[in-house]
């Protein structure tokens, strides 16, 4: 299997659990659902992503002919230090190109490997940590995980269904939108009504990073 990747890139993490990690973070092009076109935005399910996931031109991006290349990629980008390897696995949505051999490929470079999906298509056994952000009218088939990250505020969220799954941290983000004031205010109230949940920020943004 080929690997579609919009960009590569070593940062920090600055979302959840794993805020402030050192990781390589691999974007991977395409999601089902937005087609990443600003003409399709409205209809789409998921009207908010603030993430170019559109073809392969990005900063380290490009079609991989196979998992020991994207692998390759990812530890050059890490550089020195075989030890404590952390990559992140993102999109778009990363469940539509992450395979066995991508996993076994990673772990074999030393990596600890953490994925961001939307939740609609099952996870990959073998991934090492697991964030799942549900999109309002999605229909989310990945209810266990690591991390649940909810961007608030989204109208017709089922956050009492929600509250069952199995995760093991509950976190609200604010949306990243013109309204961001309110925004924040309305993830605020939501984990001083909900105290399972937690606040967590963009912090990538407040430091300038990508």
């Amino acid at each position: 299997m080929s690997y579609a990747v919009k960009e590569m890139f070593l940062t920090l993490q600055g979302e959840g659990v794993h805020a402030g990690r050192r990781a390589v973070f691999v974007r991977f092009a395409g999601c089902n659902l937005w087609t990443g076109r600003e003409q399709d935005r409205a209809t789409a399910v998921c009207k908010f992503c603030d993430t170019d996931f559109v073809g392969t031109d990005g900063e380290g991006g490009g079609r991989f002919a196979s998992a020991d290349a994207l692998a390759d990629a990812a530890a050059t980008f890490w550089g020195a230090g075989e030890t404590l390897r952390y990559v992140i696995l993102t999109g778009g949505e990363p469940m539509l190109q992450i395979d066995a051999a991508l996993i076994d490929a990673l772990h074999a470079r030393g990596f600890e490997i953490g994925v961001e999906s939307n939740g609609t298509i099952a996870a990959a056994p073998g991934v090492d940590w697991l964030c799942i952000s549900p999109k309002a009218g999605s229909t989310v088939v990945q209810r266990s995980g690591n991390e649940l990250k909810l961007v608030w505020p989204q109208p017709g969220s089922d956050v009492d269904a929600m509250q069952g799954w199995a995760f093991d941290h509950f976190l609200i983000q604010p949306m990243d939108c013109d309204e961001g004031v309110a925004a924040r205010d309305a993830a605020i109230a939501f984990v001083m009504e909900r105290p399972q949940w937690r606040l967590t920020l963009q912090a990538h943004k407040t430091l300038g990073l990508r």
